[in-house]
């Protein structure tokens, strides 16, 4: 199966995300429970990574895997811990949306 590889890397996003959003609310690990899930969602995460790399870049995987996970953090940063972003973070945000966006759509390597 072709988009194989890019469910892999959704999942190991998604692992991510939740991962980081966990490690937020650990407090610095003060809080066990969300410092325990954190460790096991970046268990997922680098499992599923591990997967689209044999059969798409390296460097395309990580950026794509990156790139999405700081937009999405980044929105879940601001709407469920409400942490505000300046001009300039939008900006940089957006500029890194662009750059995914640049290589799924006009990438030979992908």
């Amino acid at each position: 199966m072709p988009g194989k590889p890019y469910l892999y890397l959704a999942v190991a996003i998604v692992a991510e995300v939740f991962a980081t959003s966990c490690l937020t609310a650990s407090h610095g690990f003060e809080k066990r429970l969300p410092g325990i899930i954190s460790l096991l969602g970046y268990g997922v995460a680098f499992y599923f990574l591990s997967l689209p790399i044999k059969t798409i870049p390296v460097g395309v995987v990580y950026a794509i895997w990156s790139g999405v996970g700081i937009v999405l953090v980044s929105l879940i940063g601001a709407t469920v811990f409400k942490q505000s972003l300046d001009l300039p973070a939008l900006a940089g945000i957006a500029l890194i949306m662009a750059g995914v966006l640049v290589i799924n759509l006009l990438s030979k390597s992908v």
